[in-house]
């Protein structure tokens, strides 16, 4: 159980640490991409705003004429101011490889620039123009380059910057900080593994001190039941027996059940409980587990049936099986319906991987809620599995739980569903 324990803890850690270490990535990268597809939409801008051209930079934030155009004589307006937030400086227009793609009112492409870019001929600048023209939109990526469209008083221009520079920074920041975040991550991970066993120390601590005194306590209370037993034993002997002692004597007796079921789920559920592992035929023992039942049910008006598959073999415990299959028989007969029916299955499972034990019962009105709480130590639901009109139905409240402790020590699953008018407790063991 402890180990149990602790791989949870270490299981709920690693997966909140891998969702912020994933959210803390994303969220880097996202911003790194974003920040430079706007940086790169920023200069674009800058180009459209100036006719295709970098305006000269003035540290002192003076205004410039822009260059002038060999291809049109007039004199073109003075040039807008740039913005130094945008990280526009000296050496921008030096540094960005573009070329600029003038089309008419029409769409008919007018004239190229690539004076700015080695990669790309006038040619295969047209068959761009063309493209970004044909798809109507504003702005995008096309191959390596990065466009955008602007409108001037002749028609349209189009500006296409070259990326391939940014798309590797981007990636290699990435990569980074993806082999950054999982070096971490698993660093972490080892530190909570490391230090995990201090995390859920008090737990543990809690945990022994409740074992513990279980087993006291037992021990203490056997002392003054045997005791009151010998008392009342005496008492019979020098008067008659009445109801009195009778009802002394028949609560001493559930008392001394109780403590024994309470001490074989303390050791039940120790860390490596006492448990004698070999090969048996399950078959036979589930079966001379469940018959001795039979007769139990017929004296109450109810019908139990046997059904095993014959020969299946099982690497186990075969006194704590035997138990299991005890447990789970007594329990459905005492909580079937009057008249009802028991029936006790043994087979292979589909996959062909667990021998599956099914101990299933009649009852019209199953417990409600969450039913996996019926493995709880004493817990009883209020409708089915109470003592009502006086029949003595009522356990101890922890039968289920041992059977649950019992499963779980053979590192299988115990469970149980309300299906068809029937309550059906399913061991599926490995």
């Amino acid at each position: 159980m402890i180990k149990r324990l602790q791989r949870k803890f270490v299981v709920i850690a690693a997966v909140c640490l891998l969702i912020v270490e994933l959210a803390i990535v994303g969220g880097i990268n996202g911003a790194n991409i974003y920040q430079t597809n706007k940086n790169a939409d920023d200069l674009l801008n800058i180009i459209i705003e100036n006719d295709g051209r970098f305006p000269e930079f003035d540290p002192k934030g003076m205004k410039h004429d822009k260059p002038q155009d060999n291809s049109d004589s007039s004199s073109p307006p003075e040039s807008k101011k740039p913005d130094k937030h945008r990280g526009f400086n000296e050496e921008t227009k030096y540094q960005t490889r573009y070329f600029v793609v003038y089309a008419d009112s029409n769409g008919e492409i007018t004239k190229v620039d690539t004076g700015h870019v080695a990669a790309v001929s006038s040619s295969q600048a047209i068959e761009y123009g063309k493209s970004v023209l044909d798809s109507g939109k504003t702005a995008g990526t096309s191959g390596n380059y990065r466009y955008k469209t602007g409108d001037t008083d002749k028609g349209k221009i189009i500006v296409f910057m070259d990326c391939r520079s940014d798309s590797a920074t981007k990636n290699r920041f990435l990569l980074v900080s993806c082999a950054i975040g999982a070096a971490g991550y698993i660093l972490v991970c080892l530190l909570i593994i490391i230090f995990s066993k201090r995390a859920i120390r008090p737990v543990v601590e809690s945990f022994e001190k409740q074992k513990r005194f279980i087993t006291d306590a037992g021990h203490e209370i056997k002392t003054p039941l045997a005791i009151i037993s010998a008392n009342t034993e005496v008492l019979e002997m020098v008067s008659e027996p009445n109801q009195w002692t009778v009802s002394i004597k028949n609560q001493i007796t559930r008392l001394n059940g109780l403590l024994k079921e309470l001490l074989s789920l303390a050791k039940m559920e120790e860390e490596k409980p006492a448990l004698t592992m070999a090969d048996f035929n399950i078959s036979d023992a589930v079966y001379d587990a469940a018959s001795p039942f039979t007769t139990l049910a017929e004296t109450k008006g109810k019908k139990l049936t046997i059904d095993v598959a014959n020969g299946l073999s099982y690497h186990g415990d075969e006194g704590a099986i035997r138990q299991l299959v005890s447990i789970l028989t007594e329990n459905a007969v005492k909580y079937a319906d009057d008249g009802g029916e028991i029936i006790v299955k043994l087979f292979t499972s589909h996959s062909g991987k667990e021998t599956d034990l099914e101990v299933s019962n009649t009852c019209k009105e199953p417990p409600q809620g969450d039913l996996t709480k019926l493995f709880d130590r004493f817990y009883r639901d209020d409708s089915s599995r109470s003592r009502s009109k006086g029949e003595k139905k009522g356990g101890y409240g922890i039968g289920l739980s041992i059977a649950q402790a019992i499963v779980r020590s053979h590192k299988s699953k115990i469970s149980c569903k309300a299906e068809n008018g029937m309550m059906i407790f399913t061991a599926q063991l490995k």
